[in-house]
Parts: structure tokens; C-alpha cells; sequence
């Protein structure tokens, strides 16, 4: 502020010496711009006397009996007792900055975490966003310089960033502030070994809001906020039967019975499901069908999917079926599934598995077997 002053020590001094008495006064304008102007005076007297103390202390030394260095410092102490000069003008210019404080109204802004969401979410990353709402209760904008974040589990850092020139919060106004975050989970594995695929790990976000509000300079808020968040695992497929309900070289219709085991710390809510399913080196289809079904964490769910083929088309590969041979298959895909933490796209495969093709009498009879065997 001192920088913005127009007064002049040698000046301003003499026209106030002797009129005004600027420690107690009750006469002083208390408009703003006199508030100011009085504050700016202040400074620059104590800068004058400070200089003017200096200079004539250190012209030449000064020789003076004990006696009267005894009583000189009785006499300081007792002039301090009364409070020096300069601390009275101290005192005097911060009263000036509350005054002007409490005349413009400014304050701190103020900010809460209100929620963190996960707007996308696969095995290889997590885009979090985190909502930041911020308060200005003073009568001018006031410029967010940088948002600095940063975001750990257990004390260990996952990922960090500064956000620059992060935009101006009207006057009197609020406004979200939307901080985007990307996790990468290789990054994280590779750092971290305990953390392993399928689980859930605690997080905590720190954000160090950083304003310039006037009068009060520049002025760091920080946040907190804690949750959880997966480090999803791909669940495992395997086609363990398939029925048909006709068969015939030219068009066969059958059920391919699927078990899904989820490997996840949480559960799986399936609501479609995308596949492609190849015997031997010969695709014989795939389709996307919308299918609901829980999978519990660390349980299994069977699934049935129907599927048309022609398997004249497919050599010997089919003749191994039909004979009872088992026959290698190929299955790759995705399910689209519910997730405690949102929607979440999962790739499902299964590569060099072995089945079956069995008519209803025999799959009867070989269900009949198992219930038998249990």
C-alpha cells in the first residue's frame, strides 16, 4: 500500500503537525479515501523517523559519564513504559486497516468439498472429478490464482498437479469449481505391489485453494476430503456346456452355458453383455443381448446365451463334437455391469478352452449323473 501513497514525508508532516494529532484524534474523516491516505502517512512518518534516528545516532558517538547514561536509561525505560512513539502509530495504522476493512466488507472466501464423482472407470484408469464449491462473500471479484491437488492412500501418493489461473469468483457470488483427476492404475501397481488387482483402496484428496483478495493479499484455503476407490479386475469366463434345441448342418440352434466368477472386492450388477465365440480357428457368431444378473464379490453366476450357427461350415471341428470329443474354443467380449463406484465396461475372454456339444436326452442325463454324484 505504502508503494501507492501520494503524500510526501516532508510535506505531509508539516501540514498535519500541529492541526491533527494522528494517535488520538477523534476529527479524522473516516471516508475510505481518507482511511487509506491516513494509513499510507503512518507508514511513511514511521519510515522517516526510523531513518532520521538512524542518521543522527550514527553521526558520532556520544560520551556521557555513568551517572547520566544511568539516568538516561532510567528515562527510556520510562518512556517505554508510556509506549514509544512509534508503537502508538503501529497501533494506529492497523485500527486504520480494520476500519477499512469493515467499511469495504472484505473477507475470506470460503470452499467445501461437496462430492467427488467417477465419470469413467476400466481396468486401466479412473477419471475422478472432484465438485469444490466456493464462496465470495466480498464486493469485488477475486481472482483463484492456482489450485494445487493432491491425492493419497494411506500417506502414500498416487497422483499430484497444480491447476493455474483457475478462473475469478463473482462478487457476493459461489461458484463449482471442477477439479479433474486420472488415476493410472499401471502407475499405481508398479509403484505400490501390495496394491493388488480386484480390491478397494482408501483415498484422501487435498486441495490448496489459493486466492489474491484485496486488503488481505494472498490467502491459501485448504481442503480435504476422504472415500474409496476399486482397482478393478477383469472377471473369468469359461463355457462349460453347450445344448442345442435343433441341429442340422444347415442351422443349428443352442444355448451356450456360461459361468462368470467376479474376482472383485465388490459386486457386479450385469446388465449386457457383448461376445464372439469361435470353435477352433471358425467364428460361429456372437450378438449383444441385455441379460441382468447379480455376481456377488468373489462368487460365480451362470449365464445362457443363445446362439444360431451353421455347422457344416466348421470341418472337423463340429464331427469332434457330435462324437463326444471335446473341441477348442475361443470366447471374447465384454459385460457392461453396475458398480458400487458407477457403470463400468469389463473385457471378458477365454482363449484354448475345451467343450462340448450335447443333445437334451444326454444333457439331461448328464445332469441327472451330477445330482446323482452330489
Amino acid at each position: 500500500m505504502s508503494g501507492t501513497c501520494s503524500y510526501r514525508v516532508d510535506h505531509s508532516f508539516t501540514e498535519w503537525n500541529g492541526r491533527v494529532d494522528p494517535i488520538h484524534s477523534d476529527t479524522l474523516p473516516w471516508s475510505l479515501e481518507s482511511l487509506i491516505s491516513s494509513q499510507c502517512f503512518l507508514l511513511q512518518m514511521i519510515d522517516h523517523h526510523q531513518r532520521v534516528t538512524y542518521m543522527s545516532t550514527s553521526d558520532k558517538p556520544e560520551i556521557v559519564e555513568r551517572g547520566s547514561k544511568d539516568e538516561k536509561h532510567k528515562e527510556g525505560e520510562k518512556e517505554e513504559g508510556k509506549g514509544g512513539f512509534i508503537e502508538k502509530v503501529k497501533d494506529f495504522i492497523h485500527d486504520i486497516g480494520e476500519k477499512i476493512e469493515g467499511a469495504i466488507g472484505f473477507g475470506k472466501p470460503t470452499a467445501d468439498v461437496t462430492a467427488i464423482h467417477i465419470p469413467s472407470i476400466n481396468l486401466h484408469k479412473a477419471d475422478l472429478v472432484v465438485d469444490v464449491l466456493i464462496k465470495n462473500p466480498n464486493p469485488v471479484p477475486i481472482p483463484l490464482i492456482d489450485i494445487d491437488y493432491l491425492i493419497e492412500s494411506d500417506g502414500r501418493k498416487l497422483v499430484s498437479g497444480l491447476i493455474p489461473d483457475a478462473g475469478t469468483i463473482h462478487a457476493h457470488g459461489e461458484e463449482t469449481v471442477n477439479i479433474p483427476v486420472t488415476l493410472i492404475y499401471d502407475d499405481i501397481k508398479q509403484t505400490y505391489n501390495d496394491i493388488q488387482p480386484g480390491s478397494i483402496i482408501p483415498y484422501r484428496v487435498k486441495v490448496d485453494l489459493i486466492f489474491d483478495v484485496p486488503i488481505l493479499g494472498r490467502f491459501t484455503l485448504p481442503l480435504e476430503k476422504t472415500g474409496e476407490i476399486p482397482i478393478p479386475y477383469k472377471p473369468d469366463i469359461d463355457l462349460e456346456k453347450i445344448h442345442f434345441e435343433r441341429f442340422s448342418f444347415e442351422e443349428t440352434i443352442a444355448t451356450l452355458h456360461l459361468k462368470l466368477e467376479n474376482k472383485n472386492d465388490f459386486d457386479l450388477g450385469l446388465n449386457a453383455l457383448d461376445y464372439e465365440v469361435w470353435f477352433g480357428d471358425v467364428s460361429i457368431g456372437g450378438a449383444e443381448l441385455t441379460k441382468s444378473a447379480k455376481i456377488e464379490k468373489s462368487g460365480i453366476s451362470y449365464i445362457d446365451i443363445p446362439i444360431t450357427f451353421r455347422p457344416k461350415d466348421f470341418g472337423s471341428a463340429v464331427w469332434d463334437m457330435i462324437r463326444g470329443k471335446g473341441t477348442g474354443y475361443t470366447m471374447k467380449g465384454n459385460i457392461d455391469v453396475d458398480t458400487p463406484f458407477g457403470p463400468m465396461k469389463l473385457p471378458i475372454s477365454r482363449e484354448g478352452g475345451t467343450t462340448r456339444l450335447k443333445k437334451k436326452k444326454e444333457d439331461r442325463d448328464y445332469d441327472d449323473d451330477d445330482d446323482d454324484e452330489d
